[in-house]
């Protein structure tokens, strides 16, 4: 691991187009990784309160053309900076990894998520590039190995489905923002007990909720997914939970607001195997924040954003009890 740049204080870091980011009680330093694809970038947040061992650990992992400094509000993109992950981080003390996925043939940053069907993902190996950052973590940064979390957005939500797969001994939990199962699959079916939690909105025309072909005018050759509820499905049955949910709706905080949440959950015991599903009505291909807002631009492109919760906040409440070795 070599060090890309000096100590960044959040407080003074610039996005594109937009004014400095609120102070925030945070160190975030960028590094690089090396490996046989090629030298690998990543953030590190560590909130100043934060335990020098046994660390919970959150790696974030961001949608098709974005990067890791935009998951952790370092970057903003068409003037939104998201930071629900950072104040999350430091009121419950988690540390947070956000790497870069690698260029794809379309020339944006991506990950390599399994899907046959798109020719827009880049070949890199991935898995064991967020294996290496696990190990890095564990034994240079104090995370704890029994507390390992993947969350990701659009194809990194997908790519986390992946990693629930194929690195399943080593992680505790994972959590799936606007991102399907892969319809044409060039990866195994999941196979050992996994607790998944997932946030899609219904109206999202990118991902759609049923199923089927991924992007829009500006994402092609984005390939297929299988529908929400049918993704769910592989892993309940791999889970062993029944197929009748827990059933909650949330509370709706803005009356302007034209998207609503419902909880689903399978599995009473939040420190075992659970899945859950954070279904918003309305919702675009956005995740949740009850403070931060879309832009003009994105509202257009991505659809609405729901208020009553908070992405970050909602699976950081399903991740936090649940360890890798409850699963075995």
């Amino acid at each position: 691991m070599r060090l890309r740049a000096a100590v960044l204080v959040a407080a003074a870091l610039l996005g594109t187009g937009m004014a400095a980011a609120p102070a925030r009680a945070s160190t975030i330093t960028e590094h690089t990784l090396l490996r046989p694809e090629g030298e690998r970038h990543y953030v590190v947040v560590e909130p100043d309160r934060l335990a020098r061992s046994n660390r919970p650990l959150v790696i974030l992992l961001h949608g098709h053309g974005t990067n890791g400094a935009m998951m952790v509000g370092m970057d903003s993109f068409a003037g939104y900076r998201p930071l629900d992950w950072v104040r999350l981080a430091e009121r419950e003390r988690v540390l947070l990894i956000a790497p870069d996925g690698m260029k794809a043939s379309d020339g944006r940053s991506s990950w390599n998520d399994c899907r046959g069907d798109a020719p827009t993902n880049p070949t890199s190996d991935d898995v064991g590039f967020i294996a290496d950052l696990i190990n890095v973590a564990v034994s240079e940064l104090g995370a704890d190995p029994e507390r390992v979390y993947v969350f990701g957005s659009a194809n990194g939500g997908s790519m986390a489905f992946r990693l629930g797969i194929e690195l399943a001994p080593r992680l505790a939990a994972i959590g799936v923002q606007s991102a399907l199962m892969p319809a044409q699959s060039l990866c195994r079916a999941p196979s050992r007990p996994m607790s998944v939690f997932v946030m899609h909105g219904t109206a999202d025309h990118i991902v759609p909720y049923e199923g089927g072909k991924l992007g829009n005018w500006l994402m092609r050759g984005r390939g297929s997914g299988i529908g929400v509820e049918e993704s769910l499905a592989l892993w309940r049955r791999v889970d062993g939970l029944s197929e009748l949910a827990g059933r909650y709706r949330v509370p709706h905080l803005q009356s302007s607001d034209p998207t609503f949440a419902t909880r689903y959950i399978w599995g009473q015991d939040p420190a075992r195997v659970q899945v859950e599903l954070m279904r918003i009505e309305g919702g675009g291909h956005a995740p949740s924040s009850k403070a931060d807002d879309l832009p003009w631009i994105l509202r257009k492109i991505a659809g609405n954003m729901n208020h009553d919760v908070d992405a970050a906040e909602e699976a950081w409440i399903f991740f936090r009890d649940k360890r890798a070795s409850a699963r075995q």
